[in-house]
């Protein structure tokens, strides 16, 4: 069923080791995070603030997110992944034990400010594994990655509500989320980066120092590449310097030939989020489900989800890694059962539209992401993958908006808008089909 050359068992025991501890680090940062997101907005009220003020604050983490995410991202292309990764774990931890300290709406801000910027832990986890990988292996580890951390985001909630059946429920949730946060610092900081990552980081150092004009891709003969500036002095270079690295490369993204790419990143985000936007509410209209059986519904999708990572490495097999045909009929399939769920006329049409929906989803998250990698080049993944969570971001601010105004037509609004803009990302993958399915450069430039 695996393709053995890609599994990760297969690998020195070293280098498997690093990338489980990997996984677990991926599982504890969703699994800490799941405990806190579904109690803020309680928590926000019960501070005194108003709905307005409640909203405001709400989206104060989603504009830094869509701010910083490129900007770390490139940052820890600059200053290697190790000291980048324990830097953004160490102030998300920060931010949540403020958390954990916030008794009125003033400190509830500050808390969250650090946590915007900072808390792009699982982004340079993925950059970090794409370093170590081979294009080949990446979808496979990917897959599991993405399993392993959507597995804590479903237990986390069960844990959080319990905690806050007590009193400061909410405080002790964040504490402990900021101790698992410190905890994977710790992992983290312990992992054998010298032998395990060694290769990688001469080629980061060698990318760092020589692709300010482009992104380059990883070299084959880094085992050859000389060491510029070894990890630790490249973070303690000066702030200007560290800056002006930065913003070469998120340049040289900007001016590459991508913007189709993530074009259709944006356009199935904002689809699949009108999916999901007005579910609970339309199902009640629709069908007259109760919340209770609409929570099992979700539950299940969730736990779908997550399984489907594991099936990313047999279908990128099946696809000979044609990762660009594997983007399109993915996508095909969310746009049909987009379609499917908005026309449904009985609740077990939507039932078996969520069941292949959360596969279909996963492995078209997992496929624009590789895409982008092999597009842009391996050595630039943290800049890259910052960049497709900004446009992600962007989708989050647009969703809102869209289902808003789309439910004041029909409780199926949002989920048929969704399906108007699959079908023009798929249109677009048909008409510039991205290049790179096998690994070639698009643009001489990158």
């Amino acid at each position: 069923m695996f393709n053995p050359r890609c599994s990760t068992f297969q690998k020195p025991l070293r280098q498997r080791r690093f990338i489980l501890c990997m996984y677990f680090v991926g599982f504890m940062d969703l699994f800490g995070v799941s405990m806190i997101v579904p109690l803020l907005s309680h928590h926000v009220k019960s501070l005194g603030a108003t709905p307005t003020v409640a909203g405001i604050v709400g989206s104060t983490y989603g504009i830094l997110q869509l701010f910083s995410s490129t900007l770390v991202g490139s940052w820890s292309d600059v200053v290697g992944r190790r000291y980048s990764l324990v830097t953004c774990i160490l102030l998300s931890a920060l931010g949540y034990g403020l958390l954990g300290l916030s008794t009125n709406i003033v400190l509830f801000i500050v808390a969250r400010i650090p946590v915007g910027i900072f808390k792009h832990s699982l982004s340079i986890c993925r950059a970090l594994l794409s370093d170590l990988v081979s294009e080949t292996e990446r979808p496979l580890v990917m897959g599991h990655f993405n399993a392993a951390s959507s597995v804590g985001f479903i237990l986390g909630p069960v844990v959080g509500g319990y905690l806050t059946e007590h009193e400061g429920g909410f405080y002790t949730s964040s504490f402990i989320c900021s101790g698992i946060f410190l905890l994977n610092a710790g992992l983290v900081w312990m992992l054998p980066w010298n032998d395990t990552f060694k290769k990688t980081d001469l080629a980061t150092a060698k990318t760092s120092e020589g692709s300010s004009n482009n992104i380059k891709r990883k070299h084959e003969d880094s085992d050859h590449v000389k060491e510029s500036a070894a990890p630790r002095e490249r973070f303690f270079q000066p702030a200007w310097k560290q800056c002006s690295s930065v913003l070469l490369k998120i340049r040289a993204l900007s001016s590459s030939d991508m913007w189709d790419v993530f074009l259709v990143r944006l356009l199935m985000a904002i689809a699949i989020m009108l999916y999901y936007s007005n579910f609970s509410l339309a199902l009640e209209e629709r069908f007259a489900l109760k919340p209770k059986v609409t929570g099992y519904l979700i539950s299940y999708s969730s736990t779908l989800g997550a399984l489907a990572g594991f099936l990313v490495g047999p279908v990128t097999k099946l696809y000979h890694n044609d990762m660009s045909s594997m983007l399109l009929h993915s996508s095909i399939l969310t746009c049909s059962l987009i379609f499917l769920y908005a026309t449904a006329p009985s609740v077990w049409q939507v039932v078996l539209c969520s069941t292949f929906f959360a596969i279909s989803t996963t492995i078209g998250r997992t496929c624009i992401t590789d895409l982008e990698l092999r597009l842009g080049g391996a050595q630039a993944s943290g800049t890259l993958i910052g960049a497709g969570q900004s446009v992600t971001a962007v989708g989050r601010v647009l969703a809102p908006l869209l289902s808003g105004f789309a439910q004041e037509f029909s409780p199926c609004g949002p989920p048929s808008l969704g399906v108007v803009l699959a079908l023009a990302a798929v249109l677009l993958l048909i008409l510039k089909k991205p290049r790179g399915a096998k690994g070639e450069k698009r643009h001489p430039n990158l």
